[in-house]
C-alpha cells in the first residue's frame, strides 16, 4: 500500500526554517492520556486524540512479577481504542524494546491498526514478532528515519534522534491544532555514543516551534547528575576480558542491543569463538546481524555443542540471566543444568547489569552458585562500572527542558515516586508547580486554548495473558491461583436429590494446603453441620438454584474457617445431583 493510501502519509523531510506555531482558538480539546506507563516501569501506551483522530504511541507490554503466578505477560486494557477503533489513524514507535513494541500483537488481536510507523530496528523486531504470533488482524510495518515528516487530518509528525540502550530510538513531536507535544520515548544524552549521536539542535528547533505539552521518561528521576555513557561500560569490560584466563561469559539484559553489539567487536577484535545463549538475545542477534550491524566474520559464531572443540581462552559466551530468573540460561549453568555448557573454575562470569527491585535475592543465588563450582564472578560495582542505564539522569532531564521549555509538562514512564520526583524537576528549571501534571493511566489532560486541564478518565485496568487469552479474564484465574498458593483450597461436595429438593448424604469436606485434616476433626464435624444447614435453608427456600447452594456454601463455611485457622482459603462447592430430570434451575 502506498503511504498517499494511508490515515498517517509522509509529506516530506524536515526543514530547517523555524516558525513558530500560532496555536488558535479551538472549541475542541486535543486529549492526551496513557492506557500503561504511569505509575509502573513497563507497558507503555500513550494516546494523542483531536475530535476524529487518535495517534498511538508506543504499544509495550509488561512483564509478571513472581506473585504472578502463570501469567506470560500483562498489557494496557485496550477497551477505549477498540470502541474507537474508527478514530485511530496508527501507531508510532519511539525503539524497540519491549516494553514499547511488546504489546502490539495482543493489540492487534483485539483491532486492526491501519499503519505502524517505527524506526529500522524496531520495524525488523515487529516484524519478527507479528511472524511468530499471528494476530486476528494483520498491519502494514513501515520504517521512518529521522528526516521524514508525515501528516494526518489533524497532526503533524517529526522525529528527534535520542540515546538510549537500542540503536534507532526517537523522541516524536506531534503538532495538534491545540499546540504541539513532544514525547521522548526512553532516553538520556550520551555525549560518546555507541549509536546515532541525540539530535540537540532539532529538540532545540521543536522548542523554538513551541511545545505546549512534553511526555518525558521519568525512569532515573531519582538519580542525581549525568547518566554514565557506554563507551566507558565497554572499556571496563574489555580490561576484565584481557585479564580472563579461560572462557568469558558475559550476563546482561537482552534489550542492551548496542553494548552486545561492542562485546561482539570485542571478541571479533581478540579473536574469540562466540556462543549466543537465551531464546530472546539469539532473536535480537539474528536480526541485527541481518540489518548489517554487526559487519564480522560469520564464522566467528559456534553453536553451544562445539563449545569443548576450542581451547577455553577463545570462548565468549552472551547469555541471558543477569536478574537471576530461575529458567534462564545463566542460572541454568549455574545449577550444572544446562544441556551444552557446564561452568568450570577457570572461567570468568561478567553482570554487565543491575538487579531490578525484587531481583537481589535470586541474583545473589545464582552468583554463590557459580562462586561455589570455582568460578570467577564480577558485578557492577562503583568501582567496576560495567553496566549504565538507558535512562536520562537529573542533570539530561533539566537539559531536555531547557531545550523544549514546555508550557505543561507530564511525567511519563515510572513508578508514582519517580513521576513526583520528576515533576519536581520541572519546576526547578521553567515549568510552573501548577502546569506539572502528575497523573495515572486512564487520566485525560485536555489541552485547548493554551489551558490544560483534567478531563473525564478512561477505565483502564492491566490485562493478565495467560496463554492466548486477551480477553482480561485471566485476573480472576490469577487470583485463584494466589489464594490457592497462599490459603490453600477446601472442597465441598453437596449430594442432593433435585426432585425432592433433599441432600442425600452429609456434605464431605477435603482439605488441600489449608490445615491437616486428622488434626482438625472438630472443624471438619463442624464445617459439615454449618455447610448442612445452609444447603437445607436454600433447598426449603422457594427459589432453588445451584449458583443459590455455591453461595450458600462459600457465604457459610468462608467465616468459620477463617476464624478458627485464620485462613482464606478458596472454596469449591461441587453439587452431585441424583436426578436429570431436575425442575433445579441452573
Amino acid at each position: 500500500m502506498e503511504d498517499k493510501d494511508l490515515p498517517i502519509k509522509k509529506v516530506g523531510s524536515f526543514e530547517k526554517t523555524i516558525l513558530r506555531q500560532k496555536i488558535k482558538n479551538n472549541n475542541i480539546a486535543t486529549k492526551v492520556f496513557a492506557l500503561g506507563g504511569l505509575e509502573e516501569v513497563g507497558k507503555n501506551t500513550y494516546c494523542v486524540e483531536y475530535d476524529d483522530e487518535i495517534l498511538i504511541i508506543d504499544a509495550g507490554v509488561k512483564f509478571p512479577d513472581e506473585t504472578q503466578l502463570g501469567i506470560s505477560a500483562i498489557v494496557p486494557d485496550y477497551t477505549y481504542l477498540v470502541e474507537n477503533k474508527e478514530k485511530v489513524v496508527g501507531l508510532l514507535i519511539t525503539h524497540g524494546h519491549e516494553d514499547h513494541i511488546g504489546g502490539i500483537p495482543y493489540l492487534l488481536d483485539r483491532m486492526p491498526i491501519p499503519v505502524i510507523y517505527a524506526p529500522e530496528l524496531a520495524a525488523a523486531l515487529i516484524r519478527e514478532k507479528l511472524k511468530d504470533a499471528k494476530p486476528k488482524y494483520q498491519t502494514i510495518v513501515k520504517e521512518y528515519v529521522e528526516d521524514d515528516v508525515y501528516k494526518t487530518k489533524h497532526f503533524d509528525i517529526k522525529f528527534a534522534a535520542v540515546n538510549h540502550s537500542i540503536p534507532d530510538a526517537f523522541g516524536i513531536y506531534v503538532n495538534t491544532p491545540n499546540g504541539a507535544i513532544f514525547s521522548t520515548g526512553d532516553y538520556k544524552f550520551d555525549w560518546t555514543p555507541l549509536g546515532h549521536r541525540a539530535n540537540l539542535q532539532r529538540i532545540a528547533e521543536f522548542g523554538e516551534l513551541g511545545v505546549e505539552l512534553l511526555m518525558a521518561d521519568s525512569t532515573n528521576a531519582e538519580v542525581e547528575g549525568y547518566t554514565l555513557g557506554e563507551r566507558k561500560v565497554i572499556s571496563n569490560i574489555e580490561n576484565h576480558i584481557l585479564k580472563a584466563k579461560g572462557r568469558v561469559v558475559i550476563a546482561s539484559f537482552a534489550s542492551n542491543v548496542h553494548r552486545f553489539q561492542e562485546i561482539i567487536k570485542l571478541a571479533n577484535k581478540y579473536s574469540k569463538r562466540i556462543v549466543v545463549v537465551g531464546w530472546s538475545l539469539e532473536k535480537i542477534i539474528k536480526v541485527i546481524r541481518e540489518l548489517g550491524h554487526l559487519d564480522i566474520n560469520e564464522k566467528l559464531f559456534i553453536k553451544q555443542t562445539d563449545v569443548d572443540k576450542y581451547p577455553k581462552n577463545q570462548i565468549m559466551v552472551i547469555c541471558t540471566g543477569s536478574q537471576g530468573e530461575p529458567m534462564a540460561a545463566l542460572s541454568r549453568m549455574a545449577r550444572q543444568e544446562h544441556k551444552a555448557i557446564s561452568i568450570i573454575p577457570s572461567d570468568t562470569i561478567i553482570f554487565s547489569s543491575s538487579p531490578i527491585p525484587g531481583n537481589r535475592a535470586d541474583v545473589e543465588n545464582v552468583i554463590n552458585k557459580l562462586t561455589k563450582l570455582g568460578a570467577t564472578v564480577i558485578e557492577n560495582s562503583d568501582t567496576n562500572k560495567i553496566h549504565t542505564s538507558g535512562h536520562a539522569s537529573q542533570e539530561e532531564q533539566k537539559l531536555l527542558f531547557s531545550l523544549l521549555k514546555p508550557h505543561f509538562f507530564m511525567p511519563m514512564h515510572g513508578e508514582y515516586r519517580m513521576l513526583k520526583t520528576h515533576g519536581e524537576t520541572a519546576t526547578k528549571v521553567n515549568v510552573p508547580k501548577d502546569n506539572v501534571f502528575v497523573v495515572a493511566n486512564g487520566d485525560q489532560i485536555l489541552l485547548q486554548n493554551q489551558q490544560a486541564s483534567l478531563g473525564k478518565r478512561i477505565p483502564v485496568e492491566a490485562v493478565f495473558i495467560d496463554g492466548k487469552d486477551t480477553t482480561g479474564k485471566s485476573a480472576t484465574v490469577m487470583k485463584e491461583r494466589t489464594i490457592l498458593s497462599k490459603e490453600g483450597m477446601i472442597l465441598v461436595v453437596v449430594s442432593i436429590d433435585s426432585k425432592i429438593n433433599k441432600m442425600c448424604y452429609p456434605p464431605r469436606i477435603l482439605s488441600r494446603g489449608c490445615f491437616y485434616v486428622k488434626d482438625s476433626f472438630n472443624i471438619i464435624n463442624d464445617s459439615i453441620k454449618i455447610v448442612g444447614n445452609a444447603v437445607n435453608e436454600v433447598l426449603n427456600s422457594e427459589k432453588t438454584t445451584f449458583a443459590g447452594i455455591k453461595n450458600a456454601v462459600r457465604e457459610s463455611l468462608s467465616p468459620y474457617i477463617f476464624k478458627h485457622k485464620k485462613r482464606n482459603p478458596l472454596i469449591i462447592p461441587v453439587i452431585l445431583n441424583k436426578k436429570t430430570d431436575t425442575p433445579i434451575k441452573k
